[in-house]
Formats: C-alpha cells, sequence, structure tokens
C-alpha cells in the first residue's frame, strides 16, 4: 500500500501544521528527517530544488507547500474530513492568513529571545531565502511582539462563544495552521506567557495538542528516494485556458520568496488551484512535483 512520507525536522512550523493535520486523521505515516536548511542532498532529487520544509511525498508524486500537502493528505484519507462544517473551505483561507504576515510576527518575536544563540549559517540561510537577519529580527522584536498578541487577543475573542475549536465542534486544516504559530511559540518557552490573559485560546490550544499527531513510523531517506522510482506519478494532466502556456512546455517554477530556488520541469497541469511539472531524476526516475497556485511564480525556462 502506498505510504503518506513527510520529509521534515522537529522544529518546523510548517511540519507541525502537516504533522497536526495528520492526527486529525489519525493517519499512519511514514518520517524522514531532513535538514533545516540547504543544501539538503537526499530531497533535491524529489523536489527539483525546492527546499522549504516540509515536503510531502506519495510514491512518485511530491507536494511541495503545505496548503497542496494538506489537500493530498485529504484525498488520500477523505475521512475524518480536515475542512468540517459549517466552516468548510473557508477553513483554507484562515489557513493563508495564519501562515501569512502573522507567521512572521509569530516567528520573528520567538526567535528575538534567543537570536544571539542561532548559529549565524542558519541566519546565513534565511537571510538569502527570505531577507531576514540576526539586527532585523532583533531591532523589530517588539512591534512583531504587539502584533502578534494582537492577533491572539482577536482569536480568544472568536473562541470566547464557546465553541471548541476554530470552526465549531469538530477541529480542522484552520486549527493546524493557527495552532502552530502558538506552538512555535512555545518552542522558546514563550507558550504560557503569550497565552496568560486568553482564557479560552488557552483551552483551545490544550484541546488542539490532545489531538496528537497520528501515528509516524521512522523511514530513511533512501527508502523514500526508492519507493518514488519504483512508482508512477498519479497526477493527472490539465491545463485551463487562461494558464498561458501549455502542456509539455519547459517551464520554471519558484515562491515568491527573494531568494527561493528555481524548480525546472515540463508543464503536466496548470489550473487556478495547482501546478504540477514533470521532472527527471536518476535517483528517482520520473515524478510529478506538486505547488499551489497561490504563492508561486511561473515562467518559461
Amino acid at each position: 500500500m502506498t505510504d503518506l512520507i513527510l520529509h521534515h525536522y522537529p522544529r518546523s512550523p510548517y511540519a507541525e501544521l502537516v504533522r497536526r493535520a495528520l492526527g486529525i486523521k489519525g493517519a499512519h505515516w511514514r518520517s524522514v528527517m531532513i535538514p533545516n536548511m540547504a543544501p539538503k542532498p537526499e530531497l533535491t532529487p524529489l523536489t527539483g530544488g525546492y527546499r522549504k520544509t516540509p515536503v510531502l511525498q506519495i510514491g512518485a508524486d511530491v507536494y511541495c507547500d503545505t496548503a497542496i500537502a494538506i489537500e493530498a493528505i485529504e484525498a488520500f484519507q477523505p475521512l475524518p474530513t480536515l475542512f468540517p462544517a459549517p466552516l468548510g473551505r473557508l477553513g483554507a483561507l484562515i489557513a493563508l492568513q495564519a501562515g501569512g504576515t502573522t507567521f512572521g510576527h509569530a516567528v520573528g518575536s520567538a526567535m528575538a529571545v534567543v537570536a544571539d544563540q542561532i548559529d549565524d549559517a542558519f541566519f546565513d540561510d534565511r537571510k538569502k531565502l527570505f531577507g531576514t537577519d540576526r539586527d532585523r529580527i532583533k531591532k523589530t522584536a517588539p512591534h512583531l511582539t504587539a502584533q502578534f498578541i494582537g492577533w491572539l487577543a482577536k482569536l480568544d475573542d472568536a473562541l470566547a462563544d464557546g465553541r471548541a475549536f476554530l470552526g465549531g465542534n469538530i477541529p480542522g486544516y484552520a486549527d493546524c495552521a493557527v495552532g502552530m504559530n502558538i506552538w512555535f511559540q512555545g518552542q522558546f518557552g514563550l507558550k504560557e506567557a503569550r497565552l496568560a490573559p486568553f482564557p479560552h485560546l488557552t483551552r483551545w490550544i490544550a484541546r488542539c495538542d490532545a489531538l496528537g499527531l497520528g501515528q509516524p513510523i521512522d523511514m530513511t531517506a533512501q527508502e523514500a528516494l526508492d519507493i518514488a522510482k519504483a512508482a508512477t506519478p498519479k497526477a493527472i494532466a490539465q491545463i485551463d485556458s487562461d494558464c498561458r502556456f501549455a502542456a509539455g512546455q519547459a517551464v520554471a517554477i519558484r515562491t515568491e520568496d527573494p531568494g527561493a530556488d528555481i524548480v525546472s520541469g515540463t508543464l503536466l497541469r496548470c489550473t487556478a488551484r495547482d501546478i504540477v511539472l514533470l521532472r527527471d531524476d536518476p535517483r528517482v526516475g520520473t515524478v510529478a512535483v506538486h505547488f499551489p497556485r497561490i504563492g508561486q511564480i511561473l515562467t518559461a525556462a
């Protein structure tokens, strides 16, 4: 049977989002540890150079970005859904917000506390990719903290009506995305202090934490590569009329981050929701690399 394989590292906030989604599903999944910064030589054959974390793999289909990984998990194991009523697909919009500006506030305000203890190599990597450095984080920490606390206050207000989770009585994608920001604060010993003024939020995150992370089983990077090589991509070809590119055209894709690496391949799928490239690599054969449409820049190669 095909497995869900998550390439991640323990302190990655976006990986925690996906781990929490797998917990809601009660899913069995394979865990492959990767470095927290480039180079990632055991991941590149699958992704073609995309180096953000996490990456989800299902056979020879590779999902880059949590938004597309969530969709793949939902399709792989539909129940229980990550988009429960009444919120439904609006949960994805909440997740988009939580992973945008607010994510920067959460991460920056947390890392500022230990900025002087973090290796230069880590900041060099993040500066290249995101334009963030130690001095900037320390200088902007008061503003980032104030913005993050303001967001927590809004969440506490939203939960004051007694709902168990953000969308009602059933957890979903929105809870995973919002929860990752609070979880990341906890990685730096800030969770209790941040939540102290917000009783509804405190009880909500405790309920989310209790859902767990599913049932992971360790796997080596080589085993994951071997699985990809033995499999055939399942992605379905589709090029929407407004895509501007043709099926089979050589294209390049990158995230909107200033220092993002470029992934090249032939275009298999381009819709308002997703982009899929086919790539060949001697270590894995042909793989389909999936991206969400939002947040990607697609160009001719």
